[in-house]
């Protein structure tokens, strides 16, 4: 018997001084809609990766054969572009290639081979939305089973949870010991796998919300997969594991908040620009822009960063750097997912999740930024990694979303 919904979804968030419902109304009632009018400009709605890259880790045996994993490219054309044509809206070929100037190295959380690769390409986001393509089963668990046993600080003694169909012969103690372990670490290692998980969740509540329904020669049926979601999510269903599954989820969204807050001074100076060649658009979604991180900035009950890498100063450095160094891994995992379209998602997400934690282990030189645009600051975002950070945080908070309608489908299901 399935419980109340409200239980599935409802949870105390740990380490937050906040809860659940003062998210959902912050997110579903304020940040979204403006967040989602931002990611269909043309700034954000371009992202240059490049998918043909092979598997650094392993032999990928072939990249995925169905008609949903496939990525739609981008082909610069004229303004004579038709709104139902799919393809991409640009003025000139020149204006897209004009973009490559306004991007600025600096320390990085993941691979910059797709900007610099003579084989990336301009990928519409809007055109290749995440939702479920079919991809699954051994090859796409072996993706996260990779990045949770290889990436996460963890001894390959202890056995996390896994495959929610493993759980009704299990007797729990793996779990156990697993969480035992885990409140045993330092907060900053349970913070990254906790960061981890959250994007999991959130990956999965995307898969659930767009699942493929109907699939005939002359219609296809995107919508709401209420059993796909228990399967992920309902706590008996994954043997407790899905509850906690979704406190990782509002983690992370407390997480890329909070980093948006923080890059604040960085967007409100003069010279940076949401550059598309067009002056008046440009400038009209920078202020949307700075409109949306005055909203996260005024989020009453912030996640507190200063918890983190608080200890020793070269202990601290150390376990920066390691951190630093296993996203920068998880990064070139994504290289391994044969399904194009998710390896998109991947990328982007990834890279997204990096940016967030480059911004908070950045707060000094943030601070020290210059108020003229004669000094170089020291600190720098460019193109990519601010289209990256946007998406994922639309992409979280598209699930927080997804949340408040699959808890409505639940208790008309219930």
């Amino acid at each position: 018997m399935f419980k109340n919904p409200k239980m599935i979804i409802s949870c105390n968030l740990d380490d937050c001084a906040c809860d659940v419902e003062t998210i959902d109304s912050f997110n579903n009632d304020q940040l979204f809609p403006k967040l989602q009018a931002l990611l269909e400009s043309d700034y954000f709605r371009f992202y240059k990766v490049t998918l043909n890259k092979p598997c650094p880790f392993w032999t990928s045996s072939s990249h995925c054969g169905l008609r949903d994993c496939a990525v739609k490219p981008c082909s610069p054309v004229s303004s004579s572009f038709q709104p139902n044509q799919e393809e991409c809206l640009w003025e000139t070929r020149e204006a897209l290639l004009d973009w490559s100037k306004y991007d600025d190295e600096a320390q990085r959380f993941c691979v910059v081979d797709d900007e610099d690769s003579p084989d990336s390409q301009y990928v519409d986001l809007l055109l290749n939305p995440e939702r479920f393509t079919g991809y699954k089963g051994p090859e796409a668990w072996q993706i996260w089973n990779s990045i949770y046993e290889e990436n996460c600080f963890k001894p390959y003694t202890v056995k996390r949870p896994l495959n929610p169909n493993s759980f009704p012969s299990s007797s729990g103690g793996e779990a156990r010991t697993f969480y035992s372990w885990l409140e045993g670490q330092c907060v900053e290692k349970r913070a990254f796998y906790r960061l981890i998980s959250g994007l999991h969740a959130s990956i999965n509540i995307h898969l659930s919300a767009r699942y493929l329904l109907q699939d005939s020669w002359f219609q296809k049926k995107w919508g709401h997969n209420i059993s796909e979601f228990k399967v992920r999510f309902d706590s008996e269903l994954t043997a407790g594991e899905g509850p906690k599954r979704l406190r990782n989820l509002y983690f992370l969204y407390l997480i890329e908040l909070r980093a948006l807050a923080k890059a604040l001074p960085f967007f409100q100076q003069h010279g940076i620009r949401l550059y598309t060649g067009r002056p008046e658009e440009d400038q009209k979604h920078k202020e949307l822009l700075l409109e949306i991180l005055q909203l996260a900035k005024s989020f009453p009950l912030h996640f507190d960063e200063t918890s983190l890498f608080a200890g020793d100063e070269k202990e601290a450095a150390k376990l920066r750097e390691d951190i630093r160094l296993s996203f920068l891994n998880i990064s070139r995992i994504m290289d391994c997912v044969d399904c194009f379209k998710c390896r998109l998602w991947g990328k982007l997400q990834t890279q997204g999740l990096g940016t967030a934690l480059k911004i908070l282990f950045s707060e000094r030189q943030i601070k020290a930024l210059p108020v003229s645009s004669d000094h170089r600051p020291s600190f720098q975002l460019n193109r990519q990694e601010i289209v990256s950070l946007l998406n994922a945080f639309g992409r979280i908070s598209t699930s927080i979303r997804e949340l408040k309608n699959f808890r409505s489908l639940l208790a008309e299901d219930w």
